[in-house]
């Protein structure tokens, strides 16, 4: 049975400990060997994390055999990107800036997760301080993308989706900003989440912008990304059996405004396949525009890059000659707005926050696809400075949306690879989102 074990989903790996069928000691023990035999090991995993797994493991399996265990994933093991702080183990944000720093305390969602009977493998490659979606990191590693070798895997959590989408973990912990859960996740053919601002704890995750960082989970299934939540929340799983998604008589909104845009061929065609899938599963479809959107987007750099800077200044200007250029100059940019223009971004995002809410209302999901392109050359990207804006310009484009919009947001998979189709929700929605997401997950497959 243990061959199929990097085919099987977080949740099924969980029911299967439940059911005495897999002792989380030989599950943890087959999944660090794959890690160790696999040949992009050291291009997605920073480290292991093997002496706590293995100890963490061993308690799952004494709680299991005791019909005691916490969560429908204890025992079940989880790579977590490497800015969520890790007691004694270190955490190092794809940053030379950071090399060799170890925190004295794991950060507070994987010290809820540990609670719960997760069980930590490793810490995943990432962007350098999360700042690109791209998923390129010339510093410390760049991951594989799953459906090109030669392309990046998307970022900011770039590891932690190659380590789910290469079998080499169940599910994985990400953060995203600006799209650094939905982009990799969507580029790698995986479910990931975006939760609301605020929702789960920054409390020892290294930061980029405070004011837009959240933690969100990637994984292959809807199921997966709702019991990996609940497992960072400190609560059980949620039921989110199919006959409480049914799509029939559901109000679906495609966002027109900007997030259609100079999209490629593929992902159109994508999301017009999804489209068409959800209709037919008896969902009503409204195209919408909102111009608010066109306007959050605009104050995006005067938001983000000031507060990254003012996080960060100090450290990156002590050895600036230690950054990829690129993301040098991107944290740099930073310094050149003044207070009184980011105070007034805040205010002005504020109302078209509430616009775009009082918009969306009367509809149970907003519909964008996930990236208007398809995962770029990484070579290219290196040796090509106008290829390098472009991609990088419009990778997040449609991802920041509900960043700036404080939504929550779900990537699913669609019939294109690389081309994921994302659902927008209110904040605070996460779960009603989850379960129409797994409803909408029927429909796409």
């Amino acid at each position: 049975m243990t061959g199929t074990w990097s085919h099987m989903t977080a949740t099924d790996l969980g029911r299967a400990i439940e059911a005495g069928k897999v002792n989380p000691v030989e599950l943890v023990e087959y999944f660090l060997a794959e890690i160790d035999a696999h040949p992009h090991r050291d291009r997605i995993y920073a480290r292991t994390t093997a002496p706590r797994a293995r100890a963490e493991a061993m308690a799952a399996a004494a709680r299991a055999k005791s019909g005691l265990r916490r969560h429908a994933l204890d025992g079940v093991p989880l790579s977590w990107k490497d800015l969520f702080d890790t007691a004694g183990t270190p955490t190092e944000a794809g940053s030379a800036l950071l090399k060799h720093r170890t925190p004295l305390q794991d950060a507070s969602v994987l010290q809820v997760a540990t609670l719960m009977g997760s069980v930590c493998i490793g810490k995943t490659h990432m962007s350098e301080l999360a700042f690109s979606g791209l998923g390129l990191n010339p510093v410390t590693a760049t991951p594989p993308c799953i459906n090109d070798p030669n392309a990046v895997p998307g970022g900011s959590s770039s590891g932690a989706a190659a380590s789910v989408a290469y079998g080499i973990a169940p599910a994985a912990v990400g953060s995203d900003t600006g799209g650094s859960v939905r982009i990799p996740a969507a580029w790698n053919d995986l479910v990931g989440l975006k939760t609301t601002h605020g929702r789960l704890s920054l409390q020892g995750v290294v930061p980029l912008c405070e004011s837009f960082d959240t933690v969100g989970p990637l994984a292959h299934t809807v199921a997966d990304c709702a019991a990996v939540l609940s497992l960072l929340e400190g609560r059980h799983a949620p039921d989110l059996a199919p006959q409480l998604a049914s799509l029939s008589g559901l109000r679906l909104a495609v966002l027109e405004t900007l997030a259609l845009d100079d999209l490629r061929d593929r992902p159109a065609r994508g999301f017009d396949d999804a489209l068409t899938r959800l209709a037919r599963a008896g969902a009503s479809i409204t195209r919408i525009t909102a111009p608010e959107v066109t306007e959050a987007l605009t104050l995006a750099g005067t938001l983000v890059a000031p507060e990254a800077y003012a996080i960060w200044a100090e450290t990156i200007e002590a050895a600036p000659q230690l950054m990829f250029p690129r993301i040098l100059e991107r944290f740099r940019t930073g310094a050149l707005t003044k207070a009184h223009d980011h105070i007034a971004a805040w205010r002005r995002l504020r109302v078209l926050r509430a616009a775009y809410n009082a918009r969306v209302a009367g509809f149970d999901a907003v519909l964008i696809p996930s990236s208007p392109i398809l995962p770029p050359h990484a070579q290219r990207l290196m040796t090509d400075e106008a290829y390098y804006v472009t991609e990088n310009l419009l990778a997040l484009r449609n991802t920041r949306i509900g960043n700036l919009l404080d939504q929550c947001a779900l990537t699913l998979p669609t019939s294109e690879p690389s081309c994921g189709l994302t659902l927008m929700a209110g904040p605070g929605q996460e779960y009603r989102l989850l379960a129409l997401g797994l409803g909408a997950e029927a429909a796409l497959r």
